[in-house]
Order: C-alpha cells, then sequence, then structure tokens
C-alpha cells in the first residue's frame, strides 16, 4: 500500500484505555540498514518487543528466528517478544490456523523471550487491539519467571513464593485450605469470595486432574500448585500474578524492598515499640504454632513458625538464653512477646520485616508505634514508653553476665566464663499493674568507654547500671572512674553491689559507695546475690528509674 508511511510515528494508547491501567508507547521501526542505529536504539529502551511476519510469506517467517530473536540477543536485550502473524485476512473466509502451535512451539522453546504468537489483519482490524494487549500482557503478567514452557511445570522460585503464600492461608495449620480460608484468600487477592457453587467446581477441576489435590473436602499444596499452573497453561498468568503481587512479590519473585520495609520515620532521639496491633498479632501467632497447646514453643514448633521467613531473626544471638523459657528451654509466652519486644526496640526494620514474612494482614507499620523523644519525656518527669533499655557496665568478674541471666530466670553457674560477644536479655516487669519491658545490654570492659562516648547509643538508654563486686577492693573504683571520664550524669544511674553473700570489703576509693552516691544525689547501691537468688526488686527500681528520672 504507497499510502502507508514507512515508518509510522510514535503512538500512545492512554492508561484509561488498559485493562491493566498503564499507558503504552508503540514505536515502529525499521530494518533498512539507514535506520539500524534508531532501531538499535528503541530495542534497549524497549519493554516488551512486537516481531511482525507475513502469513503468507515463509521468508518473513522465518526471518523471525533466523535474524530478528538471535539479533535481539546480541543486543543484550532480555525482554518479552510476542511474535504477531499480520495479513490473515488473505486466508479469505477461514482465517484461523490450526497449525499455529506447531510452528510456533519450537521457537519458543529455543527463544525462552518469546511469550506468545497473536495473528492479526492491520487491513480488517482483525486481533490488532489483541496485539497490544498480549504486549502489556507480557510486561505486567510475564510467563518467563514463573513457568517453563519446554517442561510444562512451574519453576521452582514460583513453586517456592506459591507454596509460602499456601502456608500463610492455611491459618489452622492443618495442610489444607478449607472453604472459609480459600475465601480469606479470594478477598485478600482479588476482593470477592466465590459462591459455594464455584468453591465445588474449582474442587471438583482439582479432583479430576491431580488426585491428592483435594484431602478432607479442602485443598492441598499439591491442588493449589496445580491450580495457578492451570491458570498459566491456560494464559490466565494475570491471576498468578495478581496474587504473588498481593502477597508482596516483585517481578523476580523476591520480596518486594518497598512490602518488607514499607517507609517510616523515626525522629532522633524516639524508639519504636510494638502497637497493640502488633502485640495482638504475635499472640496470635504463638497460639497458632503452640500445636500441643502446652504454653511454649519448642524448637520444631519454632522452625515451623518461622518456614515462610528466611529463618530465625534470633538464630546468633544465644536465644531463647535470652528470654523466658519453661523447664525444657521452650519459650513461653511471656518470652516470645518479650523477645520481639526487645528486637523492635534494638532493630525495628527486623520486626518489620518478619511481620511480612509471617503473614500479618494489612500495613505492617500500624503493628508499631513510635514513642515520643525521650528528652520531652525526661522533662515532664514521666515517661510513657513500654520497652525500656539499661545498660550494664562493670569491671571483669563483676557479675554483668550473671544478673543478666538471673533477670530471665536462668540458673546460676559458678563457673567463670568470660563475655567475649555482646550479651543482652529481655524480661517483663510488672509496675504498678501495668506491664513494662525491660531490656538489658552486658557492655564488656573493652567496649565501655565506646558506648558511653558515643552520643547516639546514649539517646538510645533509658538507664545506665553500674555493678561492682562488693568483695573485690578495686571493683567500685572502676565503674566511678568511668563515670567521671565520660559525661552521662543527664542519664538516670543506678549503682548496685553484687555478692552480698561474701564478705563486704572496703573499696579503695576516696569515698565509700554508699556517700558516693548520695554525693551525687543517687540512691546508694543496690546490694545482690546472684547465687542466692537475691536481686532485692532490682529491676522494678531500674524501670522506675527510667519511668520516672
Amino acid at each position: 500500500m504507497p499510502s502507508v508511511q514507512h515508518v509510522v510515528p510514535e503512538v500512545t494508547i492512554p492508561a484509561e484505555w488498559s485493562k491493566g491501567k498503564e499507558s503504552t508507547r508503540i514505536v515502529d521501526s525499521s530494518a533498512r540498514p539507514e535506520n539500524r542505529e534508531q532501531l538499535e536504539a528503541e530495542i534497549r529502551k524497549a519493554d516488551v518487543i512486537c516481531i511482525v511476519y507475513a502469513v503468507d510469506n515463509a521468508e518473513s517467517f522465518d526471518r523471525v528466528y533466523q535474524f530478528w530473536l538471535p539479533y535481539i540477543r546480541k543486543l543484550g536485550r532480555n525482554v518479552p517478544v510476542v511474535l504477531v502473524g499480520n495479513k490473515i485476512d488473505v486466508r479469505g473466509k477461514n482465517i484461523m490456523n490450526p497449525s499455529l502451535e506447531e510452528q510456533i512451539m519450537p521457537i519458543m522453546n529455543e527463544f525462552k523471550e518469546v511469550e506468545t504468537c497473536v495473528e492479526c489483519s492491520a487491513r480488517q482490524l482483525l486481533n490488532v487491539s489483541e496485539v497490544f494487549y498480549f504486549a502489556q500482557k507480557a510486561v505486567l503478567h510475564p510467563t518467563a519467571p514463573l513457568y517453563d514452557s519446554r517442561e510444562h511445570t512451574l519453576k521452582p522460585a514460583c513453586i517456592d513464593a506459591l507454596r509460602r503464600i499456601f502456608k500463610l492461608c492455611d491459618l489452622d495449620k492443618d495442610g489444607l485450605l478449607n472453604d472459609d480460608e480459600i475465601n480469606e484468600f479470594q478477598n485478600k487477592c482479588f476482593g470477592t469470595p466465590l459462591q459455594r457453587q464455584e468453591l465445588e467446581s474449582v474442587k471438583e477441576v482439582v479432583k479430576e486432574n491431580e488426585p491428592e489435590g483435594v484431602r478432607d473436602d479442602g485443598v492441598t499444596e499439591i491442588g493449589f500448585l496445580f491450580l495457578h499452573t492451570l491458570f498459566i497453561q491456560r494464559g490466565r498468568l494475570e491471576t498468578t500474578w495478581t496474587v504473588l503481587r498481593r502477597f508482596g512479590y516483585g517481578d523476580d519473585l523476591s520480596l518486594r524492598e518497598d512490602f518488607l520495609l514499607p517507609p517510616i520515620e523515626v525522629p532522633p532521639d524516639c524508639s519504636v515499640e510494638l502497637s497493640s496491633d502488633g502485640y495482638k498479632f504475635f499472640i496470635e501467632l504463638f497460639q497458632t504454632f503452640d500445636q500441643d497447646k502446652d504454653g511454649a514453643l519448642k524448637d520444631a514448633e519454632l522452625a515451623e513458625l518461622f518456614s515462610t521467613a528466611p529463618g530465625n531473626p534470633w538464630d546468633g544471638t544465644g536465644f531463647p538464653e535470652t528470654t523466658i523459657t519453661d523447664e525444657s528451654g521452650a519459650v513461653t509466652l511471656q518470652g516470645f512477646l518479650a523477645q520481639w519486644s526487645m528486637t523492635t526496640l534494638l532493630d525495628y526494620k527486623t520486626t518489620l520485616a518478619y511481620l511480612a514474612y509471617l503473614g500479618y494482614n494489612g500495613d505492617t507499620t500500624t503493628a508499631l508505634k513510635i514513642t515520643k523523644p525521650r528528652k520531652v519525656d525526661r522533662k515532664r518527669s514521666k515517661v510513657q514508653r513500654n520497652v525500656f533499655l539499661c545498660y550494664v557496665f562493670g569491671a571483669t568478674g563483676s557479675g554483668k553476665t550473671a544478673l543478666l541471666k538471673s533477670f530471665v530466670k536462668k540458673r546460676f553457674d559458678e563457673t567463670y566464663v568470660p563475655t567475649t560477644k555482646p550479651y543482652e536479655v529481655v524480661n517483663s516487669v510488672e509496675m504498678g499493674g501495668m506491664e513494662k519491658y525491660l531490656v538489658m545490654q552486658e557492655i564488656g570492659p573493652k567496649l565501655d568507654s565506646e558506648i558511653l562516648q558515643n552520643r547516639k547509643k546514649l539517646e538510645a538508654c533509658d538507664v545506665l547500671c553500674f555493678l561492682y563486686d562488693s568483695g573485690d577492693v578495686n571493683s567500685f573504683a572502676y565503674v566511678a572512674n568511668l563515670r567521671t571520664r565520660c559525661e552521662i550524669d543527664h542519664l538516670p544511674i543506678v549503682f548496685v553491689a553484687t555478692k552480698s553473700d561474701t564478705d563486704l570489703v572496703p573499696q579503695r576509693y576516696e569515698v565509700q559507695p554508699d556517700m558516693y552516691c548520695r554525693n551525687l544525689g543517687l540512691a546508694v547501691p543496690i546490694s545482690v546475690s546472684l547465687k542466692d537468688n537475691v536481686t532485692a526488686e532490682l529491676y522494678q527500681m531500674l524501670v522506675g528509674v527510667a519511668m520516672d528520672p
């Protein structure tokens, strides 16, 4: 047709004309040598490429796999390709091509970037809109990350993602999706439940094709995977992609950064705690995975709880020795909530990510709350926060580790073992009928000056605890000199005399500990015996001082 331009100017399909509400720029091209530079530039910018051939010209079809696909690969582009067979109007009344799949499958097997093939007639406007629909679909709902067209199976990354989604949707953890769980899944992904007849129809399809897909009138994991295989094979990739994206997956089938770590602004001198919604989520999570209902999570139950996440976030921290456990070492509900309280205070981004991993429903930032600045609270002499951080300092052998272990009800061990890596514990403390959480961090002698001279570290602290061994004549001088060297008097400080079960000795310092504290307007040192489990309400005092400095 001589009236048709050799290269048509760029055309834009507005977003409102698209099912996916995405605008599409269509750029024509030419294979002429004088247009080669522009052609390559456009290929490098493209999100999807349509290769058009004439159905009545075998040479143009052969050039698809002999020239065009290798040429695109040579340019280093790995984007979806849609093959377009034009001029079907030349076939007359019978425009269908029964051998299309037979012609195309060898090309698709060799070139994985080929998403599909559409036949059309530009002259008669037959299937032209479908060409651009499939081009958009190839970008928004690509086949390649999900499905191996050669093997006709889901790809491993897709299987892993769908298995994780199945586990999250299996609310009662019985290995099946019952009707209520299926409809909750439907509502989450598509905004509407299935009718009873639709539910039964879905299960019948699974039963007919996958013998192990339905059990006890519930859909198994195998059945769930089969359904998504079926969706993809029938060209309904948007269904599977909608599910994956609703559960936070990106185009590479990894969880998106904005899903794991949504923006949350924490002003200086403020801390982050779990909100009531956050505590409710972790309580329900604990109860769900406490399969034997003994009030504690054993190793196997914890492993199952974290099976939808990269692993246990507390591996390598000493957990569960960092919190409350039962006699067998299984984590109690009190210890589980305390551990999450500590994690949120010290590293709220880990809590945010794990809320997403573990299936928190909705905006994960609603599970957290930001406290008022510590300086503001201290000026009012009334702190409203619920989780407090205490740094514990003391000379080698003064009993820092024993104090922390006593706080989380761990057995006293007379064998001295130097602390070689950071150690922190957490437990709840009842204050006036209200539950508060105290996080205690042991600071070894190699780090104490560094911590006390670090402004950011001090801003995160609510109370300092200085330990000395009442049976060691040099022990008090260590913490007193530490306090003198560092500007820390703006922080609440509590002195503690450990090993009260041994003979008290005078301290080699210019004044004795009691007078020293009185001169500073501080409470006199609290005497404790960790060996005899006598702590004299020390932990309540630490929280009390932090709340009312």
